[in-house]
C-alpha cells in the first residue's frame, strides 16, 4: 500500500485536539481521516501524527502519515483532502508520496513549538483563541534569564501533566526563547520530543517570573523538585502552535 506524508496546518479552537475521540468529538485526525476516506474507497485510512496537540492547540506544520489503497500524485491528493475538508478549519499544505520506512511520530529528529502572549490591559479582538492574554506588562529580560536553567537535558517531572504517559521524564530542551514582538511575546520551545504540557508549563511557569513573582533560582527550584506541584501552572491552549518538525529523512523517492 503506498504511503503519504501531509504537513498539515489547522485551527486547533475546533477540535477536541489531533487524536480521533468518537464522532461527537470532533478532531483533527478524524477530520482528515474522513476527507481522505472518500480517495480511498470509503475506508478511512489511519494517520499518524508526528505529535498528538491537546485540545485548543493549533498547528501550521504538523506532519503526518498513512496508507493508501491506491496511488494517487501528491498535488492530487493535497487538493482532493483539502476539498473534502471544507469548511472545517484544516489544510493540508502539502502531501508527498514516501517511503514505507518513513513514520511521521518516530522518524521525527525535532519538534519546534511557539507560544504567544498578548500583555497590554485591553483584551484581544483580532487574535482572540490564537494568544494568552495577559493583562499586564512582562519583563521579558527576567524570563530571558530563567530560559537559561530550563536548556539542556534535565528530569522535567516538574513541567510534566500528571496524566503524561512518557516513560522517562528526562528530556532535551535545545532552544527555549523569548522574544519581543510589538504588543505580544513570543516563547519558542525547540526540543527531540516534549512531555505531556511541557511547553505550556514553562511558559506558565515564565509568566510567573515576567510579572516578578519568581526569579530565575525559583525556576531552578521548581526544576530541581521533580514534582508537578513545583511549578508554575499550565499556559492556556489557545497561545500554543506546533511549526514544525524535523527528519534526517523525510522518506522521500529519490529522483529517477
Amino acid at each position: 500500500m503506498p504511503r503519504y506524508r501531509l504537513t498539515v496546518e489547522y485551527d486547533g479552537g475546533a477540535f477536541n485536539g489531533w487524536q480521533r475521540q468518537g464522532e461527537d468529538r470532533p478532531s483533527v485526525q478524524g477530520a482528515i481521516e474522513m476527507a481522505a476516506a472518500h480517495l480511498n474507497g470509503g475506508e478511512p485510512p489511519t494517520l499518524h501524527a508526528a505529535g498528538r496537540t491537546d485540545s485548543g492547540v493549533h498547528a501550521s506544520g504538523q506532519v503526518a502519515h498513512f496508507d493508501m489503497s491506491r496511488e494517487i500524485s501528491g498535488l492530487g491528493l493535497r487538493d482532493a483532502l483539502n476539498f473534502h475538508l471544507k469548511p472545517q478549519p484544516v489544510a493540508i499544505l502539502e502531501a508527498a508520496p514516501v517511503r514505507e520506512s518513513f513514520h511521521a511520530r518516530f522518524s521525527a529528529v525535532g519538534r519546534h513549538y511557539r507560544y504567544r502572549m498578548l500583555d497590554r490591559r485591553p483584551p484581544p479582538a483580532l487574535e482572540a483563541g490564537r494568544v494568552w492574554h495577559v493583562d499586564r506588562p512582562l519583563d521579558v529580560g527576567a524570563m530571558t534569564a530563567a530560559t537559561r536553567v530550563l536548556v539542556g537535558t534535565h528530569d522535567f517531572t516538574s513541567f510534566r501533566a500528571t496524566q503524561c504517559q512518557a516513560k522517562s521524564p528526562v528530556k532535551t530542551l535545545d532552544r527555549l526563547d523569548v522574544v519581543r514582538v510589538g504588543e505580544e511575546i513570543h516563547v519558542f520551545a525547540d526540543a527531540r520530543s516534549f512531555l505531556h504540557n511541557q511547553v505550556r508549563i514553562m511558559v506558565g511557569t515564565l509568566r510567573l517570573v515576567g510579572e516578578g513573582r519568581w526569579t530565575p533560582a525559583d525556576v531552578e527550584a521548581a526544576l530541581a523538585a521533580r514534582a508537578r506541584a513545583a511549578a508554575g501552572p499550565t499556559a492556556p491552549p489557545e497561545g500554543l502552535v506546533l511549526t514544525g518538525v524535523d527528519y534526517e529523512d523525510w522518506g522521500d523517492f529519490p529522483p529517477p
